[in-house]
């Protein structure tokens, strides 16, 4: 809408202290924005979410265009070692991305951590999932923990058997509760386009933040995933 939310996204987050954070469609750079928002970030958006909370980020840009641009982005309070961007963009109209980023957890083995958004066009949709499963396949061990989430933009509940049956993942909010979450009209969500994989992770449990609050920080809701090593 038309509101500018970006404070109350960011109180929102961070009332479910997650230690990892899995953006899509972050504004990097908007020159008009600064130029007409009152108390607009000087910062970029993932930043200025991030703030005093998550102490490393990576953001992978996607769209570009005159003003600036947008992609994905990942906050953590745990330290990012490396991050790849890579371009799942396959017509002229949508710029698509995967962001993937290795996070070092003390104690702990590295994990892998991806955050993508796919297509509205279901064939589109096939050819990014089989780039990120062949993706998965080159750059991850099958040991390897994992967790990839986004938006999926998967309302024919496609997507997820290709990338269970080639990468091994599974989907946490369907292992708990039988079926996707549908987060997709915020106001009335009826479609599960939104979805967060994982390998190796023991789910401990999901939700979709539902109410009044969050119809109106975006058109999806939001999901929260806690998991044990």
């Amino acid at each position: 809408n038309r509101r500018y939310v970006l404070g109350w996204i960011r109180d929102g987050i961070r009332q479910f202290h997650p230690d990892l954070v899995l953006l899509q469609e972050v504004v990097g750079e908007n020159e008009k924005h600064k130029n007409k928002i009152k108390d607009y970030p000087s910062t970029s958006q993932f930043e200025y979410l991030a703030d005093g909370v998550w102490s490393h980020y990576a953001y992978g840009k996607n769209a570009a265009y005159d003003e600036g641009h947008h992609g994905n982005a990942i906050l953590s309070h745990y330290p990012i070692i490396k991050w790849h961007n890579l371009d799942l963009s396959t017509n002229r109209w949508e710029s698509r991305g995967l962001l993937h980023t290795t996070v070092k957890i003390p104690k702990k083995k590295e994990i892998h951590v991806m955050s993508l958004h796919l297509d509205l066009i279901e064939r589109g949709r096939q050819l990014q999932v089989k780039k990120v499963c062949d993706y998965i396949k080159k750059h991850t061990k099958p040991d390897d923990i994992l967790v990839l989430g986004g938006d999926f933009n998967d309302w024919a509940e496609k997507a997820g058997a290709h990338l269970e049956k080639e990468s091994g993942l599974i989907e946490t909010f369907s292992a708990l509760h039988g079926y996707h979450a549908k987060s997709f009209p915020s106001f009335f969500p009826v479609l599960p386009l939104d979805r967060i994989y994982t390998r190796n992770l023991k789910p401990l449990s999901a939700e979709c933040a539902r109410g009044a609050v969050w119809r109106k920080l975006s058109d999806h809701l939001a999901l929260f995933t806690e998991y044990e090593f």
